[in-house]
């Protein structure tokens, strides 16, 4: 063997010796970067826009995914069981931060990583009233987030019902038992009411093949109105709900997202910004901020959509006072 030769084996060997050396080491770089366990309730169809505006918020703080942060997502598609065990995931992969969103039911299943791992929440419910937090601007623990209007709006939603209807009209109220809020929204629902002197009618639904069950034992009740419980469930079978009261020509009032796929009244917190600033808390704090040193931010914006064409397709006429409310008009 000439020396030459000699010399090109050698090289090359100490060539890949170097590569094997460095090949774990490539591969401790790219999963080092910090994972985010984005939990929800609801589907990822129907909350692709938010997830895109919790990305977003991340971004401003100079997190991209894939560059260098990772966000894995878990959609328990509207059963509240399979929350726990997407937690228990991220717990045993050590997250660095988990995102709990969807609803009420997302940051109650989370509460077991916060002694070791920071949960941001985005709800529409008091995180104060459920425990998860001390206090709203002194959060206390490993968990803070973002608070918006829905579940208090339903007071509001029964009034705007109320415009839309006769004075003695029997009003449909669709929920879901599974979210931690069904029980006292139920309650502050039939108080509402009476206060207008409508009667409630009550059905739940847990799963999407309930939702036409329990669309059918209202409309079997001769109800004349409806109001949407606000849930990730509903949210995430927002078609058919708005087929449904369609078919029945039913005066719906839903959250605001439903009025762009076709129902009749939309009325509710715009949770766009709510999302963009959990992945804003996220980022910071990835950057080594405290939790218990980030206030939960409270957003009251809320927006009321009408739907014009559903609403000649129903022969409803729409009061001019609501209409002079409206944020936004489709026609």
């Amino acid at each position: 063997m000439s020396e030459r030769h000699y010399m090109r084996r050698r090289d090359f060997i100490a060539a890949l010796g170097g590569a094997l050396v460095l090949a774990p080491q490539i591969s401790r770089a790219q999963s080092a970067k910090p994972i985010v366990g984005f939990i929800n309730n609801g589907s990822a169809a129907a909350f692709t826009s938010l997830a895109a505006a919790f990305q977003k918020g991340l971004e401003e703080t100079g997190y991209v995914d894939g560059q260098n942060v990772m966000i894995e997502h878990r959609w328990a598609e509207g059963d509240n069981n399979r929350l726990p065990a997407f937690v228990q995931e991220f717990i045993q992969r050590r997250a660095a931060v988990i995102a709990a969103t969807g609803g009420t039911a997302s940051p109650i299943a989370a509460q077991s990583a916060a002694a070791t791992i920071p949960v941001v929440f985005a709800i529409g419910a008091d995180p104060v009233k459920f425990g998860l937090v001390a206090s709203l601007n002194k959060p206390g623990g490993n968990m803070t987030g973002v608070s918006f209007l829905a579940n208090s709006l339903l007071a509001k939603q029964v009034e705007v019902l109320h415009e839309l209807v006769r004075k003695d009209a029997v009003i449909g109220f669709l929920v879901n038992p599974a979210n931690p809020n069904a029980e006292p929204d139920t309650r502050a629902v039939v108080a509402a009411a009476a206060l207008l002197h409508h009667r409630i009618v009550t059905e739940r639904a847990t799963t999407q093949a309930e939702i036409e069950r329990a669309f059918g034992a209202l409309t079997a009740q001769n109800i004349n109105a409806l109001l949407i419980f606000p849930d990730a469930l509903f949210t995430s079978f927002r078609e058919q709900l708005v087929t449904l009261a369609s078919r029945h020509k039913l005066p719906t009032v839903y959250n605001y997202a439903f009025a762009a796929s076709g129902g009749l009244v939309g009325y509710g917190a715009k949770q766009t910004e709510a999302y963009r600033n959990t992945g804003i808390y996220v980022g910071r704090i990835l950057r080594g901020d405290k939790p218990a040193d980030l206030p939960v931010m409270q957003t009251s914006s809320v927006e009321l959509v009408v739907n014009l064409k559903t609403a000649k397709a129903f022969g409803i006429e729409i009061p001019q006072t609501l209409l002079a409310r409206a944020d936004e008009i489709i026609e």
